[in-house]
């Protein structure tokens, strides 16, 4: 069973001139030296400053100061009290304001529309469907369990009963049922750290079976258990000593195969760094066991850090607990090849290889050779994302034009785009290759969505009432324009506007623009409740689909990345510019919002264009690329973002670091940053070096707030509570920063 809509952004955007020049001079303070600019109050005292240590790297004949350095050791107390002592006042000065107790409890209220919501559904061909599920209210999700698709419901794991008494509320990180459903293999994390952890669930009698198993990598893969149920395949990090460099975190990730009869530690490895002559595994590369029901053949993927081109190999299943594996290479990342699907001794390969939108190709096992691999869905206007193996079909997740499509390929009937009745845009939920149909996912940006079941056999859509529909879920008198506006450098950028019906071009509406732009990543279409608080109050939204994502495909990913990467923020530029020009706002009432890699969009925009914003929100962003790299995530993000050990990968690093190019004496806008103390991909010191930078440099009384959650990471397994909070404090602070209808 295969689940596609509930994928988290991979171990991501972790991601300094304070200015630049020639090796003459330095980057960063504009030259000068950084001087305090003067620091806010509120009713609960005065906002803290952070000291200036002078510290400077030169990289390439250019040096590069960083009065903050010393903030990137979390554990030195003086650096954790600074935070602590920042997000007290900041949670002082958002208590303060007018609206925010009113917008917590409307987002509470828009939240509990619906009596429950459920996500990563999967289906055994025995009839039996698992799934999350978190009833109105409840802080998180639970997985659960029905035999049939009547059966009785029956509660499995209840992270939130395991929170009770802790400092750290634990989360679900995900879940994989056996075969037969007799067993399943869960993961829990605490606080939002993502450090997993897995343990094995008896389902007929409820009990946990075997020891926990620790160190666990799930950003890329999840445990493939043996036909035979005595065990599963999964990956591990490295146990490292408590010294040891951050950067070795995700380097030698290895994979496994788990016997439940047996401890962890005597685990099998698989597949490593080091381990077979004939699997040429990088330290830094990712490698994962697939296996389906449809075929005797396993592959081994390979994930080359972040990068979204894998490198393939296969071998018998049967020789997989065997002491010799005889792998043997599909492709390498050369062939651009970024996802597959197995069916007996064929494999289908989605590639962006003389396919700037990628094409679906398919090859034998038996005679692997790309040159001769031919074409299932030729290269075209279509973007091909994802392929995915039902009983009866290929299902293929697309785009046209930006926006989600489902399409089925069989070889008596060909390609064939799949349209429930709503007509929105559909992404795949959840499919298994032994069973026919699957579960599509439909939504627009102003209706709730709905799973539907396709039937194959009579070509229709039922809905699985899975996704019941909530109060606020279809939405009358609200507007969703999608266009094309030129950038900087006059290629047409979708942009899509959110609004009410009537809503009167003033030219002050209080709007955001929100973007990310990495990693191919897009932008889907989807609907959101708690969006629903900030449009009612007459406020805008824009998406803007920059490039960097994957609108478009790998061209537009490659657009904006690395030496590139100036697109992104400059297509969110041009962006605000058009809402501007079209009187939806104006400078002073307008703010970009980026998260996570986002960061990178949002920070640079209002560093290169500090007036064309009123306020902006930065939440866990990639602020200081040029110290990405010495990150516990920032080595797998070398092949999205660049390396400083490269003279071209250091300037293109150098322009995105919004830490970098923050310059003193500069009237910025309002900001406020938000990260989680706990986050393992961005670490929380790159919003504090920021916040202190811009509080020491800006020459404006617009407030630099910095947002702690010491009991979160980056997002991912944050409860809901923590996520409606941090909601109130940012639609808060923009509307006291921007105004309001």
């Amino acid at each position: 069973m295969k689940t596609l809509n509930n994928k988290a952004f991979g171990p991501l955007a972790s991601l300094g001139l304070l200015g630049v020049i020639s090796m003459a001079t330095v980057t960063g303070c504009d030259g000068v030296e950084i001087e305090n600019q003067g620091h806010l109050s509120s009713p609960g005292g005065t906002q803290p400053e952070a000291k200036i240590v002078s510290v400077s790297d030169t990289h390439w004949g250019v040096e590069v100061r960083d009065p903050y350095r010393y903030m990137e050791n979390l554990e030195d107390p003086e650096v954790e009290t600074w935070f602590r002592a920042q997000a007290s006042y900041t949670e002082s000065y958002l208590n303060g304001l007018e609206s925010r107790a009113g917008l917590f409890d409307r987002l509470e209220e828009l939240d509990q529309g619906a009596p429950f919501t459920t996500g990563s559904v999967q289906h055994l061909s025995n009839g039996m469907q698992f799934y999350l599920r978190r009833d109105r209210g409840e802080n998180l999700y639970k997985l659960y369990l029905r035999a049939s698709e009547n059966g009785q419901e029956r509660l499995l794991v209840d992270p939130e009963s395991m929170s009770s008494g802790s400092e750290q509320h634990y989360s679900l990180e995900g879940y994989v049922p056996s075969p037969t459903g007799d067993f399943v293999v869960y993961g829990l994390a605490q606080g939002g750290s993502e450090q997993t952890t897995y343990y094995v669930l008896d389902v007929a009698s409820g009990a946990v079976i075997g020891s926990p198993i620790d160190n666990i990598e799930t950003a890329y893969n999840w445990p493939q258990w043996s036909e035979d149920e005595s065990g599963f395949f999964y990956s591990r990090r490295r146990a490292l000593p408590d010294d040891a460099p951050s950067t070795e975190d995700y380097k030698q990730t290895r994979v496994m195969f788990h016997r439940l009869d047996t401890a962890a530690e005597n685990d099998r490895v698989i597949a490593a760094y080091g381990h077979s002559v004939s699997l040429p595994i990088l330290e830094t590369d990712f490698p994962s066991v697939w296996l389906s029901p449809r075929s005797s053949n396993a592959v081994l993927k390979v994930k080359h850090g972040d990068n979204n081109e894998i490198s393939l190999f296969t071998a018998p299943r049967a020789e997989l607990l065997r002491g010799d594996i005889s792998w043997s290479q599909l492709c390498g990342e050369s062939d651009q090849v970024t996802d597959f699907a197995l069916i007996g001794d064929t494999i289908y390969l989605v590639t962006g290889k003389q396919a700037p939108r990628f094409k679906l190709v398919e090859m034998s096992l038996n005679d692997p050779d790309m040159a001769s691999s031919r074409d299932v869905v030729p290269a075209g206007d279509l973007v091909i994302e994802s392929v995915s193996v039902a009983a009866d079909a290929l299902y293929i997740s697309a785009k046209r034009d930006g926006i989600g499509m489902v399409m089925r390929w069989a070889p008596d009937v060909g390609l064939e785009e799949l349209s429930p009745p709503r007509g929105g845009a559909t992404y795949l939920s959840s499919i298994a290759p032994d069973i026919p149909g699957a579960l599509i996912y439909e939504t627009t940006w102003i209706q709730g969505g709905v799973r539907y079941a396709y039937d194959p056999e009579t070509a229709t859509f039922a809905d699985t009432g899975m996704i019941p529909v909530g109060e606020f879920d279809n939405l009358e008198g609200y507007v969703a324009k999608e266009l094309v506006i030129p950038s900087h450098d006059g290629v047409m950028i979708p942009l899509t506007i959110l609004h009410r019906e009537g809503l009167t071009l003033h030219g002050k509406n209080p709007t955001v623009v929100y973007g990310y732009g990495s990693y191919g990543s897009s932008m889907n279409v989807g609907f959101s409740t708690t969006r629903l608080a900030w449009l009612e109050r007459g406020g805008v939204w824009a998406i803007a689909h920059v490039r960097g994502g994957g609108e478009y495909g790998q061209e537009w990913h490659y657009a904006g990345r690395m030496e590139t990467k100036p697109n992104t923020w400059r297509d969110l530029i041009a962006s605000a510019e058009y809402l501007v020009q079209e009187k939806y706002t104006s400078p002073a009432h307008m703010a970009p919002w980026g998260g996570s890699a986002g960061g990178i969009l949002a920070g640079r925009a209002i560093t290169e264009r500090p007036d064309l914003f009123g306020a902006a929100i930065i939440d866990v962003g990639s602020l200081d690329t040029i110290r990405a790299e010495t990150t516990t995530n920032g080595v797998p993000n070398i092949k999205e973002f660049g390396t400083v050990t490269e003279e071209a990968g250091f300037h293109a690093l150098l322009a995105m670091s919004s830490y970098s190019n923050v310059r003193n004496g500069v009237e910025y806008p309002a900001v406020m940053l938000t990260h989680g103390f706990n986050d393992p991909r961005v670490e929380p010191w790159q919003s504090g070096k920021m916040a202190a930078r811009l509080q020491a440099a800006t020459a404006s009384d617009n407030p630099v707030l910095l947002r702690v959650d010491f009991q979160a990471g980056h997002g991912i397994g944050s409860t809901r509570d923590q996520y409606l909070q941090k909601r109130a404090d940012q639609f808060a602070f923009l509307f006291s920063q921007l105004g309001r209808n």
